[in-house]
Parts: structure tokens; C-alpha cells; sequence
């Protein structure tokens, strides 16, 4: 790593060099990426926005680890994702990277707490501590009174809250969102984004999150618009904080309580 990327990789959560990706099927080969330079820095919610086949999903899953790039390199905690193997790359995911998705993926037998303790549980943690915790963690999201239903008895943006809990209860450094508020009506949509801003300024957190959704940028510290796997533009909202509650961050009910202007990125 040379001085520039070594100054760089201290500033920045993430850091991408030139990445590309390319798809291959029998003979045909695509190329979702096509040289992707981009720093993130921390306490901010970054937007990855474009059209379907643009390749934000892609990108997403080239700095979770989750796909290696074709070429370049992407750094994440000072770490470079294309060095590591197997089982390094599966443990810093578990303890650096967390999830959410556009559908919940919540075990439909199990209680909110035990949906949010599961990584707890897989990663070892005694099962009344890892409730406890998990409980604790849906408190934080406006979830208390709740703890002990199950999906079918919580709305859609409740089991989206219950998706964050899972996602935030190893307490991520990165936490990537493949189109968290597709599948919610706009005041929902809209306490699910005030949820996860609040999760990046409060904690420091890089939240990167995938969305096609313009009622969501102006939630967004920065807005990256992709297009034909490129970075066609780079915006950042002058954004005002100040409607987030401090501690408990359950959101407001309404739906355009964030306000900003937006700048381009020099």
C-alpha cells in the first residue's frame, strides 16, 4: 500500500481503488463495475441510487466481502477485503459487517428478541444474555412492548426495526442496506431512514444503503449515483440533524421531518 492509500485507508471506513466486476455466463461476459474510486467516511449515511442493473447491489457486496472484485482493491477498516480467505473473510464480516434487506428475512416462530439475539446465539453467547441484549437493542429502536411478539403480529416497518436490531447487536462498524424501505408505505419508509441516520451519526457507523427510492435522499449525508456500473455523480446534502432525538431513537411519524440541501461533491 503505498503513502496515498495508507493516508486514505486512516481517514476513511472504506476505501475502493479502481474496482471493477465482471459476470461471466457460458460465453457472455458482463461488467457490472467499471472502475469504481470512492472513499466513505464514518458517522455519515452514504446513498448508493440508480437504475436496476446499475451495479449498486454489486458494489454493496464488493465492500461487505460478500464478492471479490474482478479487479482493484477495496479497504474497510484498514483492512484490504481482497487479501483475506475463507475463514478470516467469514469471521470479519461476523464482527465488523452487519446487514439489513428489503425483505426481513425474520425466523417466523420466533419471538422479535430471539429474531434480533440470532447472531449472538451462532456466535456462542448464552442464550439469556443474548436475549437480554436483544431486548435491550429493540428498546433503543422504539420496539419496547413488543419484545416477545412474533413477525406475523408486528407491521412491516416494525419488522424492519426488528431486522435492524439483528443487523446492529454485534454493534458493526459497517452496517450495508440493500433497499431497506422497498417494501414500506412512506411514513414507515420514512421512520425506517430516520432509524438508520440516526445509527450513523450517533455511533460513528458507516451506513451504506442501496435505494432506487428518491423519497429517501433526503435522509442521505451523501448521494452516489451510479450508472452503467460508473459513478456518474457525487452529491452531499447540507443536512439538518437537529429533528433526531437524542437516546432512544424512535422516529417521527413524519415522512418529511428531514431537512437538507444538496451540493455536489468536489
Amino acid at each position: 500500500m503505498n503513502a496515498v492509500a495508507q493516508l486514505n485507508s486512516s481517514r476513511f471506513s472504506v476505501s475502493c481503488r479502481g474496482i471493477t466486476k465482471e459476470f461471466s455466463t457460458g460465453d457472455t461476459k458482463t461488467l457490472a463495475l467499471r472502475g469504481i474510486d470512492m472513499d466513505i467516511a464514518p458517522g455519515e449515511l452514504t446513498l448508493l441510487a440508480g437504475p436496476s442493473g446499475c451495479g449498486k447491489t454489486t458494489l454493496i457486496s464488493v465492500i461487505a466481502g460478500l464478492l471479490k472484485p474482478t479487479q482493484g482493491d477495496v479497504t474497510v477498516l484498514g483492512s484490504s477485503l481482497i487479501h483475506m480467505r475463507g475463514g478470516a473473510l467469514v469471521r470479519f464480516r461476523a464482527q465488523h459487517i452487519g446487514f439489513v434487506f428489503q425483505q426481513y428475512n425474520l425466523l417466523p416462530a420466533l419471538t422479535a428478541a430471539e429474531n434480533a439475539a440470532v447472531p449472538l446465539l451462532i456466535a456462542g453467547r448464552p442464550r439469556h444474555a443474548a436475549i437480554a441484549a436483544a431486548r435491550r437493542q429493540l428498546e433503543i429502536l422504539g420496539l419496547e412492548g413488543r419484545t416477545e411478539f412474533r413477525p406475523n403480529q408486528l407491521s412491516g416497518g416494525q419488522q424492519q426495526r426488528v431486522a435492524i436490531a439483528r443487523a446492529l447487536i454485534h454493534h458493526p462498524s459497517i452496517l450495508v442496506c440493500d433497499e431497506p424501505t422497498a417494501a414500506l408505505d412512506a411514513v414507515s419508509g420514512s421512520q425506517v431512514m430516520q432509524l438508520l441516520t440516526h445509527v450513523a451519526i450517533e455511533a460513528e457507523r458507516v451506513v451504506i444503503i442501496v435505494t432506487h427510492d428518491h423519497r429517501v435522499f433526503q435522509y442521505g449525508h451523501r448521494i452516489i449515483h451510479l450508472a452503467d456500473g460508473r459513478i456518474e455523480k457525487d452529491e452531499r446534502n447540507e443536512w439538518d440533524a437537529s429533528h433526531l432525538s437524542q437516546g432512544n431513537v424512535a422516529p417521527s411519524s413524519s415522512p418529511n421531518s428531514a431537512g437538507c440541501s444538496i451540493r455536489k461533491v468536489d
